[in-house]
C-alpha cells in the first residue's frame, strides 16, 4: 500500500488572505489619487499570497519506494518503529508540552491531527518524526504495511 497526500492550505485561508488585500487595495485606493497604482499594488499583494499559500501547501506527505517522505525530509521505512495516529489533542501534547526538541517535525496549523513514527536508527538523533496529516489512520496503516512487507 502506498500512500500519498498534499497538506494543501484550507479554503478558509484563501478568503482571508483575499480579504486582507482588498483591505490593502481599499487602504491604497483613498491615500492614492492614481487608480492604476493601487491596483497594481493589490495585484502585487495577491501574487505574494498566492506565491506564499501554493509554496506552503505544496509540502507532500506520502510513502512510496520504501520511504516515508515528509516534505523534503525522507527515511527508509526500515529504519522505522511503530506509526501511531494522533487525534487533535494528543498531536497538541506531543508537539506541545510533551515535545522532545531533537524530534522532526512536519506541522500545518491548519491540520490537527498526525502520525507519531518512532526512529530506529541508532545514527540518527531524532527519536521520532510527528506529521501532520487529513488521514492519520491510512498513514500509519501504510507505514505499519511497508514495515512488515
Amino acid at each position: 500500500m502506498e500512500y500519498a497526500e498534499r497538506l494543501t492550505v484550507p479554503l478558509r485561508w484563501w478568503v482571508q488572505g483575499t480579504m486582507l488585500v482588498a483591505s490593502l487595495w481599499l487602504a491604497v485606493a483613498v491615500a492614492l489619487p492614481s487608480a492604476l497604482a493601487s491596483a497594481l499594488i493589490a495585484l502585487a499583494g495577491m501574487a505574494l499570497m498566492t506565491a506564499a499559500f501554493l509554496t506552503y501547501g505544496s509540502a507532500r506527505v506520502c510513502v512510496v519506494d520504501g520511504e516515508l517522505r515528509a516534505g523534503r525530509a525522507h527515511i527508509a521505512v526500515g529504519l522505522l518503529g511503530a506509526a501511531d495516529p494522533l487525534d487533535a489533542e494528543s498531536t497538541r501534547l506531543v508537539a506541545g508540552r510533551d515535545a522532545d526538541a531533537r524530534a522532526y517535525l512536519m506541522l500545518r496549523p491548519y491540520l490537527k491531527q498526525s502520525v507519531r513514527v518512532a526512529i530506529e536508527d541508532p545514527d540518527d538523533p531524532a527519536p521520532y518524526w510527528l506529521v501532520s496529516t487529513r488521514h492519520p489512520e491510512r498513514l500509519a496503516a501504510a507505514l505499519g504495511e511497508h514495515a512488515l512487507g
